[in-house]
């Protein structure tokens, strides 16, 4: 008989990712969730996977042999986990059943930090596919470049995008601690999830826990002028490490292979770049992403493929052809004067890179930031003042206040170091972006929309009243 997998929190990127694998490892899969929208849904009625919007106790009827619960928004007290402790049915956690279930006896490479796991752990999926090791592979997001956000592959490598925030309400540690990469990128490290993190040094400490996981044949990319992961390293490393970025790393601990890749000469937006491993020019990517962030991306890329066993030249022009991830600067419409994008930056550090790449690309034309600050962090207000600057790139700012938000922010809107103003209602921001695109101007206007969240399905409602002007 075939087993019964019901994944409760099935609407979020892990749990819909895991509810697709385990459907390809031939389980019977099914599952519930607050609310389940695109890109998951689609993915998931594509998978012929059932997703029922809330719960009832009728699902688990007949008893599911597993019953792999989330993290995101699933406490004690919320009916399902109640029900399930009250019956006692057999529960996991979704990073422990990924640990247990899927990565075991895998070469696992792992793509942790507070920024560009998603566009990271695509890109290096893609470099290992086309290199013709047919990856597993686990994504946060969708990559353009793949149907789905997960497989199983057909090799012993596997990568997955490695999150450090809690794995449940019974499993206080990081996710990622229990995927034991042999391959590790530690993309960055800053403060975020104050929800659940009283400062970075509890994130540091999540971090070192990792590092713990990395066997000492194994390696990790790490950052060469990033300070917070500079003191990880220096609680203890036990396993190579290879360093990425613009300055010469300081050498923090005795296994510091020396190895250290750059960008070398560079186009003005990032579309063309030189990849320099110890001073020596490896080849030039040539690719439609744009901004110093994603060429960031693509070194730690390049280097754990290169661990990997694909040579330098291959995975730089399997770059070539990466499509991107959708909700990272995706366009969702244009025409001679408007452009319209969508994009996931949750922090204010995303934010800036991202607005500071698409300035690179327009030049002088108008650009419009209209942000959600939607994330546990941002909604708390924790990096608030950060708020008013980082959207320096743009000539406008216009801050959407959802009803997560606790604090006064209109306040940002009025020390912002460019003109902003601040909505309240779709209704406004719809009719907003509508009037940006219907005004005559003289420069071309781009405006990006940053939430990570749904944001009320504007996204399609822009799109198809673009599309019909």
């Amino acid at each position: 008989m075939t087993r019964h997998i019901y994944f409760l929190g099935i609407g979020g990127t892990l749990m819909g990712s895991l509810a697709q694998l385990a459907q390809q490892m031939g389980f019977s899969v099914s599952g519930s969730d607050v609310s389940v929208y695109p890109p998951m849904s689609d993915q998931l009625a594509a998978a012929g996977i059932t997703a029922h919007e809330g719960f009832d106790p009728a699902q688990l009827d007949p008893e599911p042999d597993m019953i792999v619960i989330g993290n995101a928004g699933l406490p004690r007290g919320h009916e399902a986990v109640e029900y399930i402790l009250e019956k006692g049915l057999a529960y996991t956690s979704g990073a422990q059943w990924l640990g247990e279930t899927v990565l075991r006896n895998r070469w696992v490479l792992a793509v942790a930090g507070t920024h560009g796991k998603t566009t990271t752990a695509s890109m290096l999926a893609w470099i290992l596919e086309q290199a013709g090791l047919s990856p597993g592979y686990l994504i946060g997001g969708a990559p353009k470049n793949f149907e789905q956000s997960a497989r199983l592959g057909e090799s012993p490598f596997f990568v997955v995008e490695a999150d450090e925030y809690d794995t449940s309400y019974f499993d206080r540690r990081s996710k990622f601690v229990h995927y034991r990469p042999r391959t590790l990128i530690l993309n960055n490290l800053e403060y975020d999830h104050a929800d659940i993190f009283p400062d970075i040094a509890a994130i540091q400490t999540q971090f070192h826990n990792l590092l713990r996981t990395v066997p000492k044949t194994g390696l990790i990319l790490a950052p060469s002028n990033d300070d917070h992961i500079n003191e990880v390293l220096a609680m203890g490393c036990w396993s190579d490490v290879a360093r990425v970025g613009e300055r010469a790393p300081r050498k923090v601990i005795s296994n510091d292979t020396g190895e250290h890749w750059q960008v070398g000469a560079t186009s003005t937006d990032g579309s063309e770049f030189d990849v320099m491993l110890n001073g020596e020019s490896q080849g030039r990517v040539s690719w439609p992403l744009i901004g110093k962030h994603n060429q960031t991306n693509a070194l730690n890329a390049i280097a754990a493929a290169r661990h990997a066993g694909v040579p330098v030249s291959a995975a730089i022009d399997a770059l070539a052809g990466f499509s991107g991830v959708r909700r990272r600067m995706e366009l969702l419409f244009e025409n001679e004067s408007f452009a319209l994008y969508d994009d996931f930056a949750h922090h204010p550090t995303a934010i800036r890179t991202t607005l500071e790449g698409l300035r690179k690309q327009a030049g002088s034309d108008d650009i419009i930031a209209l942000i959600e600050p939607r994330t546990h962090t941002m909604s708390l207000g924790t990096l608030r003042h950060e708020l008013t600057t980082c959207v320096a790139a743009a000539d406008q700012v216009i801050w959407y206040r959802g009803e997560n938000i606790k604090w006064d922010l209109g306040e940002v809107a009025q020390h912002c170091v460019v003109p902003a103003q601040m909505l309240d209602s779709h209704e406004a921001v719809i009719n907003t972006v509508m009037d940006l695109a219907t005004t005559e101007r003289r420069r071309k206007c781009h405006v990006v929309i940053m939430s990570n969240g749904a944001f009320g399905g504007i996204y399609r409602n822009l799109t198809d009243r673009l599309t019909a002007l």
